[in-house]
């Protein structure tokens, strides 16, 4: 008892001597006189290593001791060395790279493609230009967008050809517009080509597919889109206004105005479509021509304007053309269904759709039309004035669209109108039953809903 107490109350000696294991305690004999174990010193593990790395870990005695001395596998002197942060060729191998080098060949492929495809679009653009240009150089007194003169103004020369390049502006890797102004009767002429995606395999094999399956959808075609817009008799006030002195010695200015219709030379493959996507088409008939191939028909809103502008010349072209001429309009309405009345506002203009060829030499086919096209408001400028009769229809389709959109605004007034008359019944009505006791509101709303059961029951007698 008194050695219990001792040594809860810490009175036992410390230099008392140990006591031996007891017989329980045979089991651990083996660990009994071990020493404590005590941490490997860092300066002689350095030294180890150092040793290894000059040539002694070489040996198998040597790898051994290092293992044995850094409590670690014997393959752990096999790992890879500690180096400084730059130094990434010593701590990296060829196997940490296999899949960036698994990747890369495709990579390359894809940024061939796309620099093959590219250079492919644009030499197709550049060719284009080199053989329009002269002809757009001989009409136009400024081609590009950097206000590039092309024809001296006093004796009308061509100048030399500059670069196709200069002349055309890409929008995208597949389009490329150009522009052109300074001519008789025409304010300004736009041209956009449009390619396929040649830098884009996956993406034009996908909208080819997608036009097999689906009707609505069109695949992608070569094309050129030209859309010239006529002054239609308004040069003084689209132009800029000249001294005194430049006006005595300017020509005088003839007139361009012409009547506003709409016609077209299309192809019968893409007549439903442009007819579908087109406002000012859907209003013509379409009937075919003697005079023009089998594969197109004309458009019109009247056989005397049809008279007038097949020419000799003009068929002529159409049929050196052949099947890569899509459409040739002259319109002076929108291309979407007009929604006010501004959008019925007549902007007279001539537009030509043509696919282009797949080699440099189908251009001098399809010269002849192009060149035309730039001439036909020449031509409308001097024949536009048609009959009264031959026009009768014309304008009566117009003012037909007028009607029917003044109907519609009109309505759309009406209905503000009510709507704002309803609001302001509503606000009456909830300003007079916020003064009104509760008594008075319950017999008010009695009223209301006897008034709406007799205004029904009138309603059901009157349909009976």
């Amino acid at each position: 008892m008194a050695d219990f107490l001792k040594n809860i109350l810490g009175g036992a000696s410390s230099s008392a001597p140990s006591v031996a294991p007891s017989a329980d305690d045979a089991d651990f004999a083996d660990f009994a006189g071990a020493p404590d174990p005590s941490p490997i010193s860092i300066t002689a593990a350095t030294a180890s290593i150092a040793a290894s790395e000059s040539g002694a870990a070489s040996s198998p005695t040597a790898r051994s001791g290092l293992a044995a001395l850094l409590g670690t596998p014997r393959y752990a002197s096999n790992s890879r060395p500690y180096t400084k942060w730059y130094r990434v060729w010593e701590r990296t191998t060829l196997a940490d790279f296999y899949q960036e080098i698994f990747l890369m060949p495709f990579l390359l492929i894809i940024l061939f493609i796309h620099y093959w495809g590219t250079r492919a679009n644009r030499r197709r653009a550049r060719q284009w230009m080199s053989t329009h240009a002269p002809i757009l150089q001989q009409e136009y007194a400024s081609i590009g967008f950097d206000d590039r003169k092309t024809s001296s103004a006093d004796a009308g020369t061509t100048s030399e050809l500059v670069n196709p390049e200069e002349l055309l502006k890409g929008k995208a890797a597949n389009e490329y517009l150009s522009y052109a102004t300074g001519r008789q009767n025409v304010a300004f002429t736009d041209i956009k080509l449009t390619l396929v995606k040649r830098y884009n395999p996956l993406l034009w094999f996908g909208e080819n597919a997608l036009a097999f399956v689906f009707e609505s959808m069109q695949a992608t075609q070569e094309r050129l889109e030209a859309v010239s817009y006529v002054f239609d008799g308004k040069e003084k006030q689209l132009l800029p206004r000249l001294s005194t002195q430049q006006d005595e010695d300017q020509k005088p200015i003839g007139n361009s105005s012409y009547d506003g219709f709409v016609w077209a030379v299309v192809h019968k493959d893409a007549i439903n479509r442009l007819r579908k996507d087109r406002y000012d088409l859907s209003l013509t008939s379409a009937k075919e021509h003697a005079k023009l191939p089998v594969w197109s028909m004309v458009l019109s809103e009247s056989a005397e304007i049809t008279d007038a502008l097949l020419t000799n010349d003009f068929i002529k072209a159409i049929n050196e053309a052949g099947e890569d001429l899509e459409a040739i309009m002259v319109t002076d309405q929108p291309i979407d269904q007009p929604k006010t009345l501004n959008d019925c506002i007549p902007r007279k203009r001539v537009s030509l759709n043509m696919k282009l060829p797949s080699s440099g030499t189908g251009y001098q086919s399809t010269l002849p039309v192009f060149q035309y096209f730039l001439r036909i408001p020449d031509h409308l400028a001097s024949i536009g004035r048609f009959r009264p009769e031959a026009m009768r229809r014309v304008r009566q389709t117009r003012e037909d669209e007028v009607r029917k959109i003044k109907r519609e605004v009109e309505k759309e007034r009406e209905e503000e109108k009510k709507l704002e008359g309803d609001k302001g019944k509503k606000e009456k009505r909830d300003a007079l039953l916020k003064n009104m006791s509760a008594e008075e509101q319950r017999k008010y709303l009695e009223k209301e809903r006897e008034k709406d059961m007799r205004r029904s029951s009138k309603r059901r007698t009157i349909k009976g």
